[in-house]
């Protein structure tokens, strides 16, 4: 039996974390990978055969490959740790003394582990440590000398995966037998078994290294044309072409132009509507088509790096580039390119749109500079002033709307999770566009202050930057909270996955049904009747994931 299936979800207190029976090395120097710095492991059931409560070495059985796959992460530099929920030490089932025992023989048959992370509390305690709370991944970052975006965690249950998001690590899921299926669904990143995670974590960390090396480019094309969000997870990739290229021109479309008018590492702007990518795109008009390749031959770039979304093909572009006289064009191409492309490069479904984008630029033979992480990020100067009636730093913003009505949180649910949050004792700011004032006028009414159309894009990223936390659909201001480093309370209905658009790199809980029959279908308008993928939603889950997420005193972590 599964040891949280009797637990009630994490409850906070005033306890910090716990680490007994540690057996680490030490702190670490953070190594130079790109992503990751250290894979932090779940013990029971992803190392280890499950045994309930175990406090004899006698019992310990790895699972079938853990000793290659954990010495092949050795081998490429990444420090390990494990982080083990331990509730029998509460219990009075074993003692610290047979865990350390129990460590010792793990260690002996698998290899010595830079740190050890114990949590020995039951949920009745209250601490912060036990997953899903974040608590041992901040504590394990910080023995190991990262930062818990540099991690990630594998484990076999919701509570490993859980834990992760909340720090903003990344999340792998190893199912086992007692698994639930809602865990499975709700994951990002699922992989068979432990090897076949440590395959992929480094398949990821080789990805974002260059192709190639050499004197920087002189002009640079890039493009993103599509909305906002998709420019904004765009960001790394960028910042990582600026980083090898003198000049950077990005092409876009209307709808991404705000967002790129905050990203860092752009020097010039071209703005047109492309019909193959834009959801409702008018006819091809010929005329419009010649003009948009003079103005990329005028441009004079050496080469061009197109981005698309995994659903959307680089070919009809890199045609017209061809048309332009760019020579070198490098594109993410599951289809026969022909001669269109000259750096034909493929990702895997599943990788976030950050590092898939990220690995097309390192294809490409650009890399972001050392000293930047690979996160979302805005320009310093892009800025504008929040409006006065947001009042003080610390609020929590929500956002029910989306240009997609499928991944918007319905009206109803939103004034209940305002006035759940009011209640709670947080100031609510809510937010949307211009044509979102009545919803927003509704929510607000029922708890919070209305902030609907008050603000264009840049004034939204400021909003956002000082909030304690942002309660969002998978719409572009979740990519601005992550852009701006501020924990997300993600409503996120899954007609896209989650591990691809989820808010990347920031503290986040994920609520919502993952296994709805909207699942995967890109619809923009919601395909169920009911939305049934967030009706379900319980503000007081909201309420809780904002206490997981944002620590006492109402700072960021």
């Amino acid at each position: 039996m599964r040891q949280d299936q009797e637990d009630p979800y994490q409850r906070r207190s005033a306890r910090g974390y716990a680490g007994v029976g540690r057996a680490g090395h030490g702190p670490a120097e953070p190594t130079r990978g790109v992503l990751y710095d250290a894979v932090l492991l779940d013990r029971d059931g992803t190392l280890i055969e499950d045994v309930p409560y175990n406090g004899d070495p006698e019992k310990v059985r790895p699972v079938p490959g853990a000793r290659a796959a954990l010495d092949r992460l050795r081998a490429a530099g990444l420090r390990l740790a494990v982080v083990t929920n331990q509730s029998g030490l509460a219990r009075g089932y074993f003692s610290a003394e047979q865990m350390r025992a129990v460590h010792a023989r793990v260690e002996e048959l698998l290899g010595g582990f830079d740190a050890w992370l114990v949590c020995p509390h039951d949920d009745s305690d209250g601490c912060d440590c036990r997953k899903p709370a974040p608590g041992l991944v901040y504590a394990a970052a910080h023995e190991l000398g990262t930062t818990a975006s540099r991690c990630v965690l594998v484990g076999d249950i919701g509570r490993d995966v859980g834990a992760a998001l909340a720090a903003g690590a990344a999340g792998v899921l190893v199912p086992t037998p007692v698994t639930r299926p809602e865990e499975i669904a709700a994951a990002g990143w699922v992989a068979t078994d432990l090897p076949s995670a440590v395959d992929e974590i480094l398949r990821r960390q080789r990805a974002v290294q260059p192709a190639r090396t050499g004197d920087p480019v002189g002009t640079t094309l890039v493009v993103r044309s599509d909305s906002a969000g998709d420019v904004l997870v765009t960001g790394p990739a960028i910042r990582a072409v600026a980083a090898g290229a003198q000049r950077v021109v990005l092409l876009c479309g209307p709808r991404g132009r705000a967002a790129a008018e905050l990203l860092p590492g752009i020097d010039e702007i071209i703005e047109h509507p492309l019909p193959w990518i834009d959801p409702a795109p008018a006819p091809v008009d010929p005329d419009a088509m010649r003009d948009l390749t003079a103005r990329l031959a005028a441009v004079g770039a050496d080469e061009a790096v197109v981005f698309t979304s995994f659903h959307q093909s680089a070919l009809p572009l890199a045609l017209l580039l061809r048309m332009a006289g760019i020579t070198r064009i490098a594109a993410i191409s599951d289809d026969y390119p022909g001669s269109l492309v000259d750096i034909r490069h493929r990702v895997p479904v599943g990788v976030p749109e950050p590092e898939r984008a990220l690995s097309l630029a390192a294809a490409a033979g650009y890399r972001l500079p050392v000293g930047d992480e690979p996160v979302l990020r805005l320009r310093d100067d892009a800025g504008a002033s929040r409006p006065t009636a947001a009042g003080d730093p610390g609020y929590v913003v929500l956002h029910p709307g989306s240009a997609a009505s499928s991944r918007a949180c319905p009206t109803e649910l939103a004034a209940r999770i305002a006035a759940a949050l009011t209640a709670a004792g947080h100031r609510v700011l809510v937010t949307g566009g211009p044509d979102e004032r009545t919803a927003t006028a509704r929510v607000a009414a029922s708890g919070g202050t209305d902030l609907g159309g008050r603000t264009d894009l840049a004034g939204l990223a400021a909003l956002v930057a000082d909030a304690a936390a942002v309660v969002v659909g998978n719409t572009g201001p979740a990519h601005l909270a992550a852009a701006t480093g501020v924990p997300v309370v993600s409503l996120f209905a899954p007609t896209v996955p989650f591990g691809q658009w989820g808010p990347y790199r920031v503290p986040t809980v994920r609520l919502g049904d993952a296994a709805a029959p909207c699942r995967d279908t890109r619809a923009a308008s919601c395909p169920v009747p009911g939305h049934p993928c967030l009706s379900g939603v319980d503000p007081a889950e909201v309420v809780e994931a904002v206490r997981t997420l944002v620590p006492r005193g109402g700072g960021i972590r």
